[in-house]
C-alpha cells in the first residue's frame, strides 16, 4: 500500500506541473485565436495556417526533447549523473541547430511555404505576416524545451510551471495591446498576436534558465554547470571511447524519433492543406477547434511525460516487472481521465464556438468538429501515453517510428485525400475518417506493449 501511494505521489509530482504547464502553453494559441477570431474568418484561417507550419518545428523539437528524456531518465535510474548531464548538453546543441534550420525559411521564404496551404490570396498574406514574426520564437522555444526536460527528469517539474504562468499573463496582456492597438500601441492584427507570443517565449526562456541555474547550484554534489559537452580529439582514449558510445546510443534513439515526429507532423500539415483547399470557411472552422484539441491533449500530457520518466527510471534500474505493472496503471489513469474530458468537451462546445465572431455556418461546422474530437479523444490520449511515453522509454524508438508511419501515411493521409477530394464529404466527416488512423496505431501499439519487446535498459 505504501509503495502504491509513493508511486501515485511521484506521478502527481511530475504529471501535475507538466499538465498545468502544457495547458498554459496551449492557452497561448487559445488567447491568440480567440482575440484574432474577433477580426473575422480570414484572420482566424490565416493564423491557423501559419501556426500549423510552426507546429512542424514544435513536433520535431519534441523528438529531440523526447530522446533527451529517455537518456536522462535511464541514466538517472542508473545513478549515472555524468552521462545524464552530457545527454542534456547534446540535446541542447541539436535543438538550437534545429531552431536555426526552421527560422531561415520562415524569415526569407514564407510566401512559398504558405502557398502550399491555401490558394486564397488574402488568407495567405495574413499567414505570411504571422509566420515571419512567430519564427523568432523558435530559438527560445528550443532552449526552454530541453532545459524543461532536464528539470522534469530531476523531478523539479514545478519550476517551468512558474515561468509558464508569468508568460501566459504577459502574452495575454500583449495580445490585447498589440492586436487591437490599445493604450496607444499600434494596431497590428495577426502580427500583434505573433509578436506577443515571441516576447512571451523569450521571457519564459530566461526565467526557466534562471531556475535551472539556481536549482543546479543548490543541488548537493552537482557539477553539471562546470561541464561542457566537448568531444575530445583523441577518440582512442578509453574515457572518450565510452563517451562516443553514449553519443552513438543517443543518435540511435534520436534518429527514429526524429523521422517519426517529422513524418507525423508532415502528415498533420497535409491534413491542414486538405482543410485549406476545401475552402476558407472549412479551414476557419478547423482552426477554431485547434486550441480545444491542444488543451484536451495538454490536459493529459503530464501522464505521458510521467510515463516516460518513471518507466525509463525503472528500466534503467532493471526493475522490469514493476515497470510493466506501473505502465498498465498509467494507461488506466489516462483512459479514465480522457473519458471525463470528452464529456466536458461535449458540454462546453456550444458556448466555446460563440467566442468567435465568424459566420453561423462556420460556427456550426466547428461545433460538429468538436463532437468528433470528443469521440476520438480517448484513443488519441492512449496513443500519447502508450506510444509517446511508455514504448519509447526503453530506447527502442524504431517501434514508435513504424507505428506512426503506418498510421499516418498508409491510413490517415490516403483516407483524408479520398474523403475530401474523391468522396467530397463535409469537413467533420473528413476529419473523422482520417482520424481512424489513431485506432490503427493504438492496435499496433498494444501488440508491442503486451509482447514487452520495448522493455530494455540502455
Amino acid at each position: 500500500m505504501e509503495k502504491q501511494k509513493s508511486f501515485e505521489k511521484t506521478v502527481l509530482k511530475i504529471a501535475l506541473p507538466v499538465t498545468l504547464q502544457s495547458l498554459l502553453q496551449s492557452s497561448f494559441s487559445v488567447v491568440d485565436q480567440v482575440m484574432i477570431g474577433q477580426l473575422g474568418n480570414g484572420s482566424i484561417a490565416g493564423i491557423g495556417l501559419g501556426g500549423k507550419f510552426a507546429s512542424l518545428y514544435s513536433v520535431v523539437l519534441a523528438a529531440i526533447a523526447s530522446a533527451a528524456g529517455i537518456m536522462i531518465s535511464q541514466y538517472t535510474g542508473k545513478k549515472d549523473e555524468e552521462s545524464a548531464d552530457k545527454s542534456f548538453y547534446i540535446s541542447l546543441v541539436l535543438s538550437v541547430g534545429l531552431a536555426i534550420l526552421f527560422l531561415i525559411p520562415c524569415l526569407f521564404f514564407p510566401e512559398n511555404i504558405m502557398a502550399v496551404y491555401t490558394d486564397d490570396e488574402a488568407t495567405r498574406l495574413l499567414s505570411v505576416k504571422y509566420i515571419r514574426l512567430l519564427a523568432l520564437s523558435f530559438l527560445p522555444m528550443a532552449v526552454s524545451s530541453i532545459v524543461t526536460t532536464m528539470l522534469r527528469c530531476m523531478e523539479a517539474a514545478a519550476l517551468p510551471l512558474y515561468a509558464g504562468i508569468f508568460a501566459l499573463v504577459l502574452n495575454t496582456g500583449l495580445n490585447y495591446l498589440l492586436i487591437f492597438g490599445k493604450w496607444k500601441f499600434p494596431e497590428m492584427g495577426v502580427e500583434g498576436a505573433a509578436l506577443a507570443s515571441v516576447i512571451a517565449q523569450f521571457v519564459s526562456c530566461v526565467i526557466i534558465l534562471v531556475f535551472f541555474v539556481l536549482y543546479k547550484i543548490t543541488s548537493p554534489g552537482s557539477n553539471a554547470l562546470r561541464e561542457c559537452c566537448v568531444f575530445p580529439r583523441n577518440s582512442l582514449h578509453r574515457r572518450n571511447f565510452r563517451l562516443n558510445k553514449k553519443v552513438k546510443k543517443y543518435l540511435t534513439i534520436l534518429s527514429p524519433l526524429f523521422i517519426c515526429e517529422f513524418l507525423w507532423s508532415l502528415g498533420e500539415n497535409v491534413y491542414t492543406a486538405i482543410y485549406g483547399n476545401i475552402g476558407t470557411d472549412a479551414c476557419a472552422a478547423m482552426t477554431i477547434t485547434v486550441p480545444v484539441q491542444t488543451i484536451v491533449i495538454g490536459a493529459l500530457s503530464g501522464l505521458s511525460q510521467a510515463a516516460g520518466i518513471l518507466v525509463g527510471k525503472s528500466l534503467g534500474a532493471k526493475e522490469y516487472e514493476q515497470t510493466y505493472a506501473d505502465a498498465k496503471k498509467l494507461l488506466r489513469y489516462g483512459l479514465a481521465a480522457s473519458f471525463l474530458l470528452s464529456l466536458m468537451l461535449v458540454i462546453v462546445s456550444p458556448f466555446y464556438i460563440k467566442l468567435y465572431r465568424v459566420d453561423k455556418a462556420v460556427q456550426e461546422t466547428a461545433r460538429n468538429l468538436l463532437l468528433v474530437i470528443a469521440l476520438i479523444a480517448p484513443v488519441k490520449v492512449l496513443n500519447m501515453i502508450l506510444g509517446g511515453g511508455i514504448i519509447r522509454s526503453g530506447g527502442k524508438t524504431k517501434y514508435a517510428m513504424w507505428i506512426d508511419m503506418i498510421g499516418t501515411w498508409i491510413f490517415g493521409v490516403p483516407l483524408g485525400l479520398l474523403a475530401a477530394f474523391v468522396w467530397k464529404l463535409p469537413i467533420p466527416c473528413v476529419y473523422f475518417i482520417l482520424s481512424l488512423e489513431e485506432c490503427v496505431r493504438l492496435g499496433i501499439s498494444f501488440v508491442v506493449f503486451r509482447k514487452k519487446i520495448w522493455m530494455d535498459s540502455i
